[in-house]
């Protein structure tokens, strides 16, 4: 097995938004990439968004011999993984699909090659089923785009290599990534539960009119959401503890945070409610296209991530 930091070329398998992006990541990083997914139109996808992406790396720190044409791609999956040392699978969120995906592919890997899924939720021990080296398949989530969110979430299957799991957080590292390890899996990784919770209370929020959408984003955006931007929940309610920490956070706080947690509500995406948040969006988009508001997303979280980058005294 390749050691992490010595990679020289990679796979990525699916070219939606999430491999597109992986693969600008790849590229800033200096590797070759084999790019592969069955819609024709996806090459010509996959060359703007690295385009695009470009400047954005470029402001971030890409390595001496970054190349953004070091990539080729590939209608047959088969082709793009043969050779590759590290293979990012990004097909779509449906596990028999990806089982066969993996089934189709799985003789075409070098015997020491590494495939992670970008799964944002799927269970790796029911994807590495009947496969011939399962020790090698594990999870390696991103959050879009991947290109700029440094998180990772790495957890392997039930018959993952304890040694594939290093691996891949020592590869994911050596990229600029930050990822985690899970101990064990759950459906929904972690992160992706975390916001899930978060979102569950902000739906009900809206649905029993406590806010409106745009004042429920207000509420975290111009709140815990800048906190929480550099600190985790942990360790900014430590912080709120002054100097007696978490211990007296707790004992302060606690009960009344069990009373609120008791309260919090179960919503339903019916109809109504479903049309409440679209509704929600529209108008607190004032007038903004989806992509006027990627572009702000961008613009700021590159403002956000530099400025992180600065103060930390290191690279993404």
């Amino acid at each position: 097995m390749q050691q992490p930091d010595a990679v020289k070329r990679v796979a990525v398998v699916g070219a939606g938004t999430i491999g597109a992006s992986w693969t600008a990541q790849f590229l800033a990083r200096g590797l070759t990439v084999a790019v592969s997914d069955p819609n024709p139109a996806a090459e010509d996808f996959v060359r703007a968004y690295v385009e695009k992406a470009w400047p954005a790396l470029e402001r971030l720190g890409l390595t001496a011999d970054a190349d953004p044409a070091a990539w080729r791609f590939h209608a047959d999956p088969r082709a793009a993984v043969a050779g590759a040392e590290f293979v990012q699978e990004s097909g779509p969120e449906n596990a028999d699909i990806k089982r066969a995906l993996y089934a189709q592919i799985e003789d075409a890997l070098d015997d020491s090659a590494i495939l992670a899924s970008s799964t944002s939720g799927l269970i790796m021990s029911e994807l590495q089923q009947d496969r011939r080296r399962p020790e090698r398949f594990v999870v390696g989530h991103p959050f879009n785009p991947p290109h700029l969110i440094p998180l990772v979430e790495v957890v392997g299957g039930s018959r993952t290599a304890p040694e594939t799991i290093d691996w891949a957080m020592g590869f994911y590292r050596a990229i600029g990534k930050r990822p985690i390890r899970l101990n064990r899996e759950v459906p929904g990784h972690l992160a992706n539960r975390l916001q899930a919770a978060l979102w569950r209370e902000a739906v009900h929020a809206v649905a029993s009119g406590i806010a409106s959408v745009e004042d429920v984003d207000l509420a975290i955006s111009e709140g815990p959401g800048l906190r929480w931007a550099f600190m985790g929940p942990h360790m900014i309610f430590n912080l709120g503890g002054g100097a007696g920490g978490m211990e007296h956070f707790l004992h302060h706080l606690g009960p009344n945070i069990e009373t609120w947690w008791r309260d919090l509500g179960t919503p339903s995406l019916t109809p109504e409610v479903t049309e409440k948040l679209v509704a929600g969006c529209r108008e607190a988009a004032h007038g903004r296209s989806n992509a006027e508001l990627a572009g702000e997303r961008d613009r700021l979280l590159m403002a956000l991530l530099e400025t992180l980058r600065r103060e930390r005294g290191h690279h993404q």
